[in-house]
């Protein structure tokens, strides 16, 4: 966009038609030309306003030309670097005793230019920059003005009355001073950026310590700014709350717990659990809530590291996605949780689903018969939607109906039955083996290495065929290159140019590189294919050895201890309908294999308390085609 600035209209002239007064005019038009003047300063934590806005008029008066007077003030404490349309909207200036009266904002200012009672013919500011730190919005700005018959001036800049002076050089020089502006401002901020992530990087934390740490102050490495009692911190772990968050993370990862569930565990004991203190001392809950607990849980610095730019302060506090998140290449301070259990921890609504837990339904007066120890847990293979829990005669299920309006334009619909039932007792005597026998049985190493030869044999057909089609691929250019060869020799057995001839081995040169890479990357491929160590994988199986082993009955289990030991294995059940088979999965970390120990040896303590029975339960034939 570009444009000239108008001559102010000294007197009323029509909306958009700006008026230049004849030489002979002139004192007249000068002795009575009413200016409303335009202030800006940034936000209120960098700059003083009670300072630079009395500062900005004065020099604005100065700069009038004679008979020229300000009759109206419009200014604003926010950031230049806004969109137009929400300029003018903060209240930042009443926090401050600025001696200039004010008329309003940018916005005020604006519509004000627009009406035809105006008070005022132009517009004067410090400086250009001072309407907007962006070129475009500026320039909007001045046309929107120049449109409504208002000239907008500058105190540092040539204010002509002439209507036949010349106006190329200033507006050039305008423009290249709104330019320079929007530079420096982008130049900043990227100085900013890269002095931040520094700043991470030699591990000073930036903000309040979160909650389980506290402030190692050191004085500040600039000898002005030590001068003024200014200091840095890294964060150390808070001896009265540091172990608060770790038992945290353990609640949402091996008993998962929802916010609201660990809220109530925390507020049970207060005092073992001190809650977090805000900011603000008048408002102080003295409790914890499910804010605290989910801001806990998200937070990346217990991990070790310390992390910038997971909120955007300029939009409204909003979270970042996590590609944006800067991380220390390393890590900076003690860790409360390793990275593994945030990893297990981080908020995910399909992971952690709300259900109702046994005490919440004898809490609520629900009838026990109708609790489903198996809810969450249960999923629909056809569609992969987690199955309901139904009650019919007295017996509980478990079912998938998908609805026609909603789910017939769906690739699984045409395959899926219109209701997929199964028996909750079914399923039951199908898990129970399970655990008894593959997590916490004698044999469970000998099966486990069953299934993974068994799978390996399945899937080895296709396998083979992979690596064939590879070892191919590999021959295939390795003619290619043998064929670029042949091209070099042909290519340099005629009396051709020397550049052109030097050119052509680059290009063969180039090309039979390229080829080699692939080829390399072919073979490598296929050999680990033959080799059995391909994409597909089982994770470490020496996992199981961290867990103890455990000869009990899970049907003399309580509810309670059952869905606490599936919750800690993160059990998924998948239940295809169509053949009856049902796929069982249990999961083990290693972040986690210790604490997953502990609920089996809490669990084989509590059943010899009890004067449980500890014996493994007979195998029971079942209608379910098994799949581990």
């Amino acid at each position: 966009m570009s444009y000239d600035p108008p001559v102010p209209a000294f007197t009323s002239s029509p909306p958009g038609r700006p008026w230049s007064p004849p030489e002979s005019a002139l004192p007249m038009a000068q002795s009575s030309v009413p200016v409303a003047w335009l202030g800006r300063t940034s936000t209120e934590d960098t700059q003083d306003p009670t300072l630079s806005l009395p500062r900005q008029l004065r020099n604005a008066r100065a700069a009038l030309p004679p008979g020229w007077v300000i009759v109206a003030h419009f200014y604003d404490v926010e950031s230049g670097r806004k969109d137009l349309k929400a300029r003018g909207q903060g209240r930042a200036h009443e926090q401050f005793n600025i001696s200039v009266p004010r008329d309003g904002g940018i916005t005020d200012l604006l519509d004000e230019a627009r009406s035809p009672d105006r008070r005022f013919a132009a517009v004067i500011c410090e400086s250009i920059e001072r309407v907007a730190r962006r070129t475009y919005f500026g320039t909007k700005v001045e046309y929107e003005l120049e449109q409504a018959g208002v000239a907008l001036c500058a105190a540092d800049e040539p204010i002509l009355t002439d209507g036949r002076a010349k106006r190329a050089t200033p507006t050039l020089t305008r423009r290249v001073k709104q330019a320079v502006a929007e530079w420096y401002v982008l130049q900043m901020l990227e100085l900013s950026w890269d002095g931040f992530i520094q700043h991470i990087e030699q591990g000073w934390n930036i903000g309040k310590p979160p909650y389980g740490y506290l402030a190692e102050r050191v004085p500040h490495p600039v000898p002005a700014k030590r001068a003024q009692g200014l200091t840095k911190h890294r964060l150390v772990p808070d001896p009265s709350r540091g172990y608060v968050v770790t038992e945290i993370f353990r609640m949402r990862v091996l008993r998962r717990l929802s916010y609201g569930a660990i809220t109530d565990c925390l507020n049970q004991d207060l005092t073992r659990y001190p809650p977090p203190a805000p900011n603000r001392a008048d408002t102080a809950k003295r409790r914890w809530t499910r804010s605290a607990v989910r801001s806990i849980l998200e937070n990346p610095k217990y991990t070790g590291y310390q992390v910038w730019n997971r909120k955007a302060r300029k939009r409204g506090n909003r979270a970042n996605p996590i590609s944006e998140w800067i991380w220390s290449s390393r890590p900076t301070h003690e860790p409360l949780v390793t990275r593994q259990l945030f990893d297990a921890a981080w908020p995910n609504s399909a992971e952690h689903p709300g259900v109702r837990k046994e005490r919440a339904a004898r809490t609520n007066g629900a009838s026990m018969d109708r609790f489903y120890i198996l809810r969450s847990y249960v999923f629909c293979a056809i569609c992969d939607r987690r199955m309901h829990g139904k009650s019919s005669k007295g017996r509980l299920y478990y079912a998938c109906q998908p609805k026609k309006a909603q789910d017939q334009d769906a690739e699984w619909y045409s395959s899926h039955p219109s209701a997929v039932w199964i028996s909750e007792r079914v399923l039951l005597d199908a898990i129970h083996r399970f655990f008894e026998d593959r997590i916490f049985g004698p044999d469970r190493h000998q099966l486990l290495a069953d299934m993974l030869t068994a799978a390996a044999a399945a899937n080895a057909p296709a396998d083979t065929t992979k690596a064939q089609t590879l070892a191919a691929e590999a021959a295939r250019l390795t003619r290619q290159k043998e064929a670029l060869l042949d091209q070099l020799v042909i290519g340099e057995a005629g009396d051709g140019d020397p550049e052109t001839t030097a050119e052509f081995r680059r290009g063969i040169r180039k090309r039979f590189d390229a080829l080699e890479q692939r080829r390399r990357a072919a073979q490598a491929k296929a050999e680990q294919i033959r080799s059995g160590s391909g994409e597909r994988g089982a994770g470490d199986p020496d996992l199981l050895c961290a867990i103890p082993q455990l000869s009990i009955s899970f049907a003399a289990l309580s509810e309670g201890i059952r869905r606490e030991i599936f919750d800690s294995y993160r059990l998924r059940v998948r239940y295809d309908g169509r053949d009856r088979g049902v796929r069982i999965e249990a999961t083990i970390t290693a972040a986690v294999a210790p604490d997953l120990a502990a609920v089996v040896e809490r669990t084989g303590k509590t059943m010899s308390d009890a004067d449980q029975p500890i014996s493994v339960r007979p195998r029971q034939d079942s209608n379910l085609r098994p799949s581990a």
